[in-house]
């Protein structure tokens, strides 16, 4: 896969990007024959229906519109970065871990990630300690299943191709800030938030695992949300609120610091650093030339202008708006991205010009 492809940097509308996106996953799949195992931790950004599937909170249409044609528990009209990665690598999309119903399959492993989760602090679901003891006991069932002749689950040889992506850290930031602590107060806690991605990295590794793609967090001073919910703020050039930018820095220093050290630490493991931030700010900052409009205003919501967020409506629930051409905006309902914006960011990800080590995504297939 070429870094140099002019697909990943030409700053096509999210129309043109939506036809020719099929095609550029079909050449990436077709150097991937045998995907990979694939076990996700996170949040919402790239929960597939585990908050549904846990705790049965409605998640319901407009959610899951444009591609699924029905609410699959994805709090987007479309597919989630997650899917664009999956189908990169001609791998089906990740069924929840806490997903019983609809014939769910984990051949090709299984999603941790749920809606809410953060690091901190490490005993509530569903934290990503609890996301980790959730994937051992998947992983010592799973193969007690496929020994029996079960055919839904991964094989012990699967598991032996397995790799990890994490993304979370966005909702222990955020969360701070909601609890009106102060930014020093923030930024203190990062580092304690940072040590909790480490100690799932070396559970993992002690597990086997070799490779791990992990992502920072994104500009969270950029969401219509946090524009419209924060009173007194200190905006940047493009709008956003500067205190929560920051915070988002200081973490991805951090995390790609410790990401650094974990390579020198853990002997033969793969650790990729994804630099979502750059990526996210990018795209709102330079709208235009992706061909959105509205870049902090949510497509989904009933607040009205400018941001077009009410704390008191959610997507799929009785008073909600949603506007006509959801292509055209960044933001779906004021915290998570539309499928539109999905597909680029997905395309610069799959680039290596935003990440640390440059690795090929189809590094991580079976072949």
């Amino acid at each position: 896969m070429s870094s140099h492809s002019p697909l990943l940097f030409h700053p096509l509308s999210p129309f043109l990007h939506l036809l020719l996106l099929p095609l550029f996953f079909t050449s990436v799949a077709s150097q991937c024959k045998n995907p990979p195992v694939i076990f996700n931790f996170g949040d919402s950004n790239s929960d597939t229906g585990g908050l549904v599937a846990g705790l049965g909170f409605p998640v319901n249409l407009p959610n899951g519109r444009t591609f699924f044609h029905r609410s699959t528990g994805r709090l987007s009209d479309g597919r989630l970065l997650i899917d664009f990665l999956c189908q990169s690598l001609n791998a089906s999309f990740l069924s929840p871990y806490l997903d019983s119903l609809g014939g769910s399959r984990f051949t090709n492993g299984a999603n941790f990630a749920v809606v809410g989760s953060s690091t901190l602090p490490k005993y509530v679901p569903f934290s990503l300690n609890i996301q980790l003891m959730q994937f051992l006991h998947f992983k010592a069932r799973a193969l007690e299943l496929a020994t029996a002749g079960f055919g839904n689950f991964v094989t012990d040889e699967g598991l032996e191709m397995r790799f990890y992506i994490i993304d979370i850290g966005q909702n222990d930031i955020a969360d701070s800030f909601s609890k009106k602590m102060s930014y020093a107060q923030v930024t203190k806690r990062i580092p304690s938030v940072i040590l909790e991605i480490e100690n799932a990295v070396k559970v993992l590794y002690n597990q086997g695992g070799r490779k791990f793609w992990i992502h920072n967090t994104g500009p969270l001073g950029c969401l219509p949300q946090k524009l419209a919910l924060v009173q007194k703020k200190d905006l940047d050039p493009i709008g956003c609120i500067s205190d929560f930018n920051s915070a988002a820095r200081i973490f991805n220093e951090g995390l790609r610091r410790s990401c650094e050290r974990m390579k020198s630490q853990f002997s033969g493991a793969t650790i990729v650093y994804v630099d979502i931030y750059s990526i996210k700010y990018d795209l709102i900052a330079n709208s235009s030339k992706y061909g959105f409009s509205s870049p902090l205003t949510a497509c989904c919501g009933s607040g009205g202008p400018p941001y077009n967020y009410d704390i008191r409506v959610t997507c799929g629930r009785p008073g909600y708006q949603v506007c006509n051409e959801g292509s055209r905006y960044v933001s779906w309902d004021g915290i998570h991205y539309t499928e539109a914006a999905n597909s680029i960011i997905a395309s610069k990800v799959l680039s290596m010009a935003h990440s640390s080590p440059s690795i090929p995504f189809d590094f991580f297939c079976r072949n």
